[in-house]
């Protein structure tokens, strides 16, 4: 069975370091259960984990759902399959990204606040009958409360409460040519990540929120990256990142003021359908 929850949280690299939530050791936390896998349309989901904090019932799994032999479509239908058999109306996700604005330096971080999709996975969807518009592809309350958890938890940081997020399939970096065709198109920051997130969460009829941790300068971008400082970021800021992404659930607003759940529309495609059922 799986349980009734408020919050879908989506483990990055910036947390996989640990595990979360447990390593936090916050005394707020109740975990409830760990390794739970659920079947789905999609192939037997991956590991999550029931807890709750600040009196919110939530599910977490780590990077994304991504495994050894399971597409990261098939991943990502698994997760949100499951979020949205919960009854999940909340989606937070935290992820490492390269830098492409120069302003930006590695261990600063970014709540993104639109997104350029050059992926090629265009049908990863659940099926759900909805005409999804991405006007405002992440939720403005969810935002501030991430960005008010960044500046608790890693005071001396500079965060940037606005960004624009280029998404890539991976899993390798991005060339030169790329980033800079990226950086023309007004891309701050790239990862692999927040697509097909954000068309899920849109789908299932949540708000969505992420905050990125910048681990290095993008390819061609003031200097090359050295894999020993990705690493120490990975492992040094993994404790940081999980605090901020839970200490978000208590800034969680009681009633929201945006418009997320109104940009999810009932589709145009079964009209002729519609109309059948209601001469019927």
């Amino acid at each position: 069975m799986i349980p009734k929850v408020d919050v879908g949280l989506i483990g990055g690299s910036s947390t996989n370091a640990i595990l979360f939530p447990r390593d936090l050791r916050d005394p707020g936390v109740e975990v409830r259960s760990e390794g739970l896998v659920f079947k789905t349309p999609y192939g037997d989901s991956p590991e999550f984990t029931l807890f709750r904090y600040a009196e919110k019932e939530a599910l977490t799994c780590r990077m994304h759902g991504w495994r050894q032999g399971v597409s990261r479509a098939d991943a990502s239908r698994q997760i949100f399959w499951v979020f949205h058999e919960a009854g999940v109306k909340v989606v937070l996700t935290e992820g490492g990204v390269g830098g492409i604005n120069h302003l930006l330096k590695p261990r600063d971080v970014v709540i993104p606040t639109d997104y350029l999709d050059f992926t090629v996975r265009k049908d990863v969807s659940l099926g759900l009958p909805y005409l999804l518009t991405m006007r405002q592809p992440f939720c403005p309350d969810l935002s501030q409360a991430l960005y008010e958890s960044v500046r608790e938890n890693l005071p001396e940081a500079y965060v940037f409460p606005r960004g624009v997020y280029a998404c890539t399939d991976g899993r390798h970096f991005e060339s030169p040519a790329e980033v800079q065709m990226f950086k023309q198109l007004g891309a701050d920051i790239v990862g692999q990540s927040v697509v097909p997130e954000v068309y899920l969460t849109r789908e299932i009829g949540a708000h969505y929120a992420s905050v990125q941790l910048v681990v290095n300068h993008a390819e061609g971008i003031v200097k090359d990256w050295e894999h020993a400082e990705l690493a120490d970021i990975f492992y040094r800021e993994a404790v940081a990142s999980g605090r901020i992404l839970l200490n978000a659930l208590r800034k969680i607003p009681q009633a929201f003021s945006c418009s997320c759940t109104e940009l999810r529309k009932p589709t145009m495609l079964r009209v002729s359908e519609r109309l059948q059922a209601a001469e019927e």
